[in-house]
Parts: C-alpha cells; sequence; structure tokens
C-alpha cells in the first residue's frame, strides 16, 4: 500500500510509491518491536498469544519465549539490555546479561500497579513508562499514571496521573521533551524534562482524527525530530510544530507500535493487530539504544 501524501513535506521523508511488507501474519495483537542492530534481528510481542517472538532476515518469524507474561511495550537501555512490560506480573522488568531478571518497578505506594504499558529510556539510565487499565484486573490504584524510576532504580516517581488514558511515549532528539499519548481521547501530550528527570509544562501537541481502525498508541521519532504515532487509519508522521504531514495507511487492520533497525536505521518496522510490516524510509530514526 502506498504512502498517503498529504502533504508535500512528507516526499522528503518516503517516496509517495514506497510500500510497505508483510513480514508476518497471525498474532494476536502484536506490540513493542525493538531492533537488535548487532544481532540483524526485531523482537516483538505477540501479546494475547503470551509470546515474545523474533524476526530474522532470511528466516522469517519464530518464537523467541513462551510465555511471556504477557509482555507488551519493550526497549533496550544503554547497555543494550531488553526492558518490558510484563502486563500480566504488573511490573516492569529488565533482562541482564547473564539471563537473570531484573525488577525495575512493580507498585507504587505499596500498590500494584495497573497494567504497564510502554517505556522509554534516557541515555542516561532513567527510565519512563505508563500504566493505563488494559481489562480483566482489579485495579488497586484509583488513577492512571506516567512514572519515572532514575538510573539507579532508587524509587518509582509518579510523573501525572491527568493524561486520560497514558499508552505510547517517546523522547524528543534532543531528550529534553517527553511525549505521552492519551488513546481514548486522541491526543499526544508533550512536557519539558527537568535536570532531576521529572517533567513539566504539559501542553497538547497534536490531536489525531480520522477514519480507520486504531487510536494513538506506540510512538518513535526520527533524527529530524518528526514523530511517527499509530492512530486512526494507520501509522501517522507529524512534524515537530504538531502538524500532521501523512498517514501510511493500514487497511481493515489496527497499528499499534513501531520501531526504527536495518544497518542505517531507516527501516521502520510496524505492528498491528495481526501482522508484522516494514517499510523504508528516506530519513533515519533515533537509534534505540541511544
Amino acid at each position: 500500500m502506498p504512502a498517503e501524501m498529504l502533504l508535500p513535506e512528507l516526499a522528503d521523508l518516503v517516496s509517495p510509491d514506497e510500500e510497505w511488507e508483510e513480514l508476518g501474519s497471525g498474532y494476536q495483537l502484536a506490540e513493542g518491536p525493538v531492533w537488535y542492530r548487532e544481532g540483524g534481528y526485531l523482537l516483538f510481542s505477540d501479546i494475547r498469544n503470551n509470546r515474545r517472538m523474533r524476526w530474522t532476515p532470511g528466516q522469517g518469524v519464530s518464537v523467541e519465549l513462551e510465555p511471556s507474561n504477557f509482555t507488551n511495550g519493550m526497549t533496550r537501555d544503554g547497555e543494550g539490555r531488553l526492558v518490558f512490560c510484563e502486563q500480566s506480573l504488573r511490573r516492569v522488568s529488565r533482562l541482564e546479561a547473564d539471563g537473570s531478571i531484573t525488577i525495575i518497578a512493580d507498585s507504587f505506594q505499596g500498590k500494584r500497579f495497573n497494567r504497564p504499558n510502554d517505556l522509554v529510556v534516557h541515555s542516561n539510565g532513567t527510565i519512563y513508562f505508563t500504566d493505563p487499565i488494559t481489562g480483566g484486573i482489579e485495579p488497586e490504584l484509583d488513577f492512571l499514571g506516567v512514572y519515572m524510576v532514575p538510573p539507579d532504580l532508587s524509587g518509582v516517581h509518579l510523573l501525572t496521573d491527568e493524561v486520560a488514558f497514558p499508552n505510547g511515549l517517546a523522547l524528543s532528539v534532543d531528550e529534553k521533551q517527553l511525549y505521552v499519548n492519551s488513546s481514548r481521547v486522541g491526543l499526544i501530550h508533550v512536557y519539558d524534562v527537568a535536570d532531576d528527570g521529572s517533567i513539566r509544562s504539559g501542553r497538547v501537541f497534536c490531536q489525531l482524527q480520522g477514519e480507520g481502525e486504531g487510536n494513538p498508541d506506540g510512538m518513535k521519532l526520527d533524527m529530524q525530530g518528526n514523530i511517527y504515532c499509530t492512530g486512526p487509519g494507520g501509522l501517522w508522521i507529524i512534524d515537530p510544530a504538531g502538524r500532521h504531514l501523512g498517514t501510511i495507511p493500514v487497511p481493515g487492520d489496527h497499528a499499534t507500535n513501531c520501531a526504527w533497525g536495518g544497518d542505517d536505521w531507516k527501516t521502520l518496522f510496524f505492528t498491528t493487530f495481526y501482522t508484522l510490516r516494514r517499510i523504508r524510509m528516506k530519513v533515519a530514526g533515533v537509534p534505540v539504544p541511544r
């Protein structure tokens, strides 16, 4: 499906005749893609099938881990360690080099989280994550939060409970701003990041409205500061001023998250409810780890 050209500026980011390629299908809520450049493969979550999957060029998709504790969002820290949200255990965890698991956060003020959803790691090691409610639990907290854990894992800090349904999040290229979307009301919020990792001066960055499946969900940025957010009808591309440049359409499915990869970071992988896909871009994305 060719990229939908809504504004001429989008031609600087993706060729108008570029088409996405389907890499795998048959999943039940694919999510959390993250690229391993040193290994040349992509991990992603198959949430409702309780599996972590691996896509490798020339080999296709295989099961990396089962069960996965219904892992949703995944990313990597500065040491290359996998950091992920385990929904059934209601916690954020990290996979160490020796294969052991470190619990990053599993409660706030003595109460279990709802269901941690997505996360991003600052280059200094600070971890940010969202905690909405996604079905099937009796919540102990009476709010939905965005949290921060400092690099030394010394505590869990609530940054805001004013986002209606916090879901995807991303840091700006210079890491001075944090983007958080509110899925159920179709908004992306942006906050200034202070030196201590806290956030301030929250404001609405963009509203995602349109026809088609999906709500604001996973987000990533390219090196020019453009935001790529799954949303109604497909994968939205929004410039640093909050202007919607265009949408890579995903008809008949629900785009859920995205990740940059490839040797040059110009391949944009994205998950939908049922599939894993990719498309080649003209611009490089922000690498993970940074």
